[in-house]
């Protein structure tokens, strides 16, 4: 059937009736001024969305009334977790279910990691649920990806939990200090202060995670160690859980000298960024180097977060794939 402009006539649009559960305030379902609900709006725009006490009425083409239905449904698991919900949850389950996966939110944004100091760690993303669970299945766990994917904090958050659940006796942080070890002699200080600026962002991590008072403790007790990545030529690491930092940082000898501590009932994570290394020119990235060689090998799996893991302003998943264009046209360029 056509209308009478000519055009193919417009399915008529649904109206549907979502009624949530009596045991979910429905107060953490709209949000806050509504800001949930007006979230959802902006992620429908083709559909009108009412509310009325627990009911909440859609209006709009069929498939985007059957989607905002499930998100409804997530909403108020999430809710009855008794985890708040924001702005920016919601955009990502909306994204989670917009996505061909077809995730769930809810078994996404109420997977508790850690519980501290009043605030819990969840992942945000499934790419980071996917890592997450990478590190509970394996001894040894890649984690590469792009700025501000959580790739490090999830990790420490991890070995921070494995050593509360007595898995393991202690942790270990380490990094590659590249630029601390071409500047070192210019930098005033000790050794441990010229290289401690280097180590910063894993202590900065820590403080969120332990409480600040026991982490000088901790630490003169051994159960807590954050050490430049040339501290570990020689040991055998027992009863740990490693995370090296920044290892796209490490030539291909540094990553195998530091895969080889591995002792008996530990666990390692390594992280980076491969699109930002900051070896001399002629140095191969020892995290570029490790997957080819490892990559069959049971019990060690490999993690590649992307942009959509990106849980800082969402400009800088956009600045990201900005570059990783630029990079890919100017490589073309460089070929032909």
């Amino acid at each position: 059937m056509t209308a009478g402009n000519g055009s193919a006539a417009r399915p008529e649009p649904v109206v549907r009736q979502v009624q949530v559960p009596d045991d979910v305030d429905m107060r953490a379902v709209v949000g806050p001024r509504d800001e949930v609900l007006r979230t959802i709006e902006r992620g429908f725009p083709r559909l009108q969305v009412h509310v009325r006490g627990s009911v909440v009425t859609l209006e709009g083409p069929a498939e985007e009334v059957t989607l905002a239905e499930r998100l409804i449904d997530e909403l108020a698991q999430i809710a009855r977790s008794a985890q708040p919900l924001s702005a920016d949850a919601v955009e990502r389950a909306i994204g989670m279910l917009r996505s061909p996966a077809a995730t769930s939110p809810a078994s996404v944004l109420t997977m508790n990691i850690l519980s501290s100091r009043g605030r819990t760690i969840r992942p945000k993303t499934v790419g980071q649920k996917e890592y997450v669970e990478a590190i509970d299945r394996n001894t040894v766990t890649f984690g590469i990806g792009p700025a501000g994917t959580g790739k490090t904090y999830l990790a420490m958050a991890k070995a921070v939990q494995a050593l509360q659940a007595k898995q393991v006796s202690r942790i270990v942080l380490t990094r590659p200090a590249v630029e601390a070890g071409e500047r070192l002699g210019f930098l005033p200080g000790t050794l441990t202060e010229k290289i401690d600026p280097y180590l910063r962002p894993l202590y900065d991590a820590l403080h969120d995670m332990v409480d600040p008072d026991s982490i000088p403790r901790l630490m003169a007790s051994g159960v807590i160690e954050v050490a430049p990545l040339a501290y570990m030529r020689g040991r055998t690491l027992n009863d740990a859980f490693i995370v090296l930092d920044e290892a796209q940082n490490t030539s291909a000898e540094q990553m195998k000298m530091f895969l080889t501590r591995l002792g008996f009932g530990s666990h390692m994570v390594v992280t980076g960024d491969v699109t930002q290394v900051d070896l001399p020119v002629g140095t191969a990235s020892g995290l570029r180097v490790v997957t080819e060689i490892l990559h069959d090998i049971d019990d060690i799996a490999v993690c590649r977060l992307t942009s959509a893991d990106v849980v800082r302003h969402r400009l800088v998943g956009e600045i990201i794939d900005a570059y990783a264009r630029w990079d890919s046209a100017a490589t073309g360029e460089a070929r032909r």
